[in-house]
């Protein structure tokens, strides 16, 4: 029973991973410098993950692990903003091309994914408990 919280206790690790890039990422929108000053825009970052075989019950369950986290290579949005500081010579600003719908829909998701996994640590929980009581 305890490999059944270490399935989704490493469910629990890497949809937290998510939901930091994702808050990463809706935080980072409007930035178009770098950490060096520069007028490059944002990248925006995104969570793989991978099983975990290392991580398991007898009943054929798997863990899971961050397989990588991946930056965008989308281009990024330009828009016209002649009296911006970091505008081109043509007058464009270069803005992280972020989509605020889709990390919104991804927050959610990985959400529901990490509360799901808190209500099978919770059934896991009972399930032991009730389990010791039957026995004493």
């Amino acid at each position: 029973m305890f490999q059944a919280f270490d399935v989704s206790t490493s469910a629990l690790v890497a949809q937290r991973t998510r939901l930091n890039a994702i808050s990463s990422n809706l935080a980072n929108m409007s930035t178009t410098r770098n950490e060096s000053g520069q007028a490059v825009p944002y990248t925006p970052r995104y969570v793989t993950f991978q099983t975990d075989e290392s991580v398991g019950t007898a009943g054929g369950g798997v863990g899971v692990q961050i397989g990588s986290v991946e930056y965008s290579t989308a281009p990024p949005n330009m828009k016209f903003e002649p009296g911006h500081p970091d505008a081109d010579a043509d007058g464009y600003v270069a803005y992280p091309n972020i989509d605020m719908t889709t990390e919104f829909v991804d927050a959610l998701e990985a959400t529901r994914a990490y509360e799901a996994n808190i209500g099978v640590m919770e059934i896991t929980k009972d399930m032991t408990a009730r389990t010791l009581q039957i026995l004493a």
